[in-house]
């Protein structure tokens, strides 16, 4: 029988202190799993315009072990194109998506396998069961997040929801399908549907290095995901002006009410002050709202590549 083919899809960035101890970590999963099952590997270290030493470490670990595949990219350009090019490099009936830094236990692998020998299933996915050892008002943000994303968007996101995740190929296939530049992989993971089960585990702590990660840059990375799938803000914005049209109204009658009925004069200049910067505040929230959609729409209409390969030796998976 041929052996079946796990691809393991790691996108780098500055991570030249935890690239050799993420391969010694691969190299003990690929070994017991090959003795216990009919299965070859193929990884994919995608190197994110790193400015460290990473490339020079994939290079090497690519030129010493003939299943380790590398691509370094001309500049950073972001996980979400990591994890792109390492899809569309991946050859493998299974392809999984793990980061470097060993907060996505390569042990797991091995069972989230066996699950998948189910034909009724086709992804396993990992979700953190606790925050442990993560800055509490980051865990906050996270929370609300995810519940706001499910609450506004027909797409659910599981809370704690990992990148981290084994599919199989025709899940993968249909994931490349679309096509759009501006990418938010959980999102997609769950719109193209098909049958998932969900892993749990303890929070770990990153093996060696920084997270690469500002609280500033999961902010954006949380908005790009709200404006990718939910139209939600859109009708938030819609409901905001028709609520002030609302206020407005009721103010001109009062205002009417009190002049011809019981001669008080109008309100002078400090209330009227407040009022107008209440309006323009609100609408300038209206208006970045619709500008984060008109921007997302303008980006994807240059149909920029989401990469450039400066250098690499995995070759592009062909659908047949």
């Amino acid at each position: 029988m041929k052996p079946e083919l796990i691809s393991i899809v790691v996108p780098c960035y500055n991570e030249q202190e935890a690239l050799p101890l993420y391969y010694k970590a691969f190299d003990a999963l690929r070994r017991k799993m090959q003795a216990a099952y009919p299965v070859e590997f193929e990884l994919i270290l995608v190197d994110d315009g790193s400015r460290d030493d990473t490339l020079k470490i994939a290079a090497g670990l690519a030129g010493q072990d003939g299943d380790v595949k590398y691509l370094s990219f001309s500049r950073n350009f972001g996980k979400e194109a990591g994890i792109l090019a390492g899809l569309q490099h991946a050859h493998g009936d299974y392809v999984a998506m793990m980061d470097a830094d060993l907060q996505d236990p390569p042990e797991l692998l091995e069972q989230m396998y066996q699950m998948l020998q189910n034909p009724d299933l086709d992804c396993v996915a990992t979700r953190r069961a606790t925050r442990k050892g993560e800055p509490p008002l980051r865990s906050w943000f996270a929370r609300m997040f995810y519940k706001l994303i499910n609450k506004i968007s027909d797409t659910e996101i599981v809370d704690g929801a990992r990148d981290y995740r084994l599919m199989k190929r025709r899940m993968v296939d249909s994931i490349l399908e679309l096509q759009e530049v501006n990418r938010f992989s959980k999102g997609i993971f769950s719109w193209v549907g098909y049958r998932t089960e969900w892993l749990s585990y303890d929070n770990i702590e990153r093996a060696a290095g920084q997270t690469k990660w500002s609280f500033w840059g999961l902010m954006l990375y949380a908005l790009d995901g709200i404006v990718a799938f939910s139209t939600a803000p859109l009708s938030v914005a819609m409901v905001f002006g028709l609520l002030f049209a609302l206020v407005a109204m009721v103010m001109i009658l009062v205002i009417i009410v009190k002049t011809l009925v019981f001669g008080d004069p109008v309100a002078g200049y400090p209330s009227m002050m407040c009022v107008i910067f209440l309006v323009a505040g609100v609408q300038m929230f209206c208006i970045g709202i619709i500008g984060q959609y008109l921007a997302k729409a303008y980006l994807e209409t240059k149909r920029r590549p989401s990469y450039f390969v400066r250098q690499g030796n995995a070759e592009k998976y062909h659908r047949e």
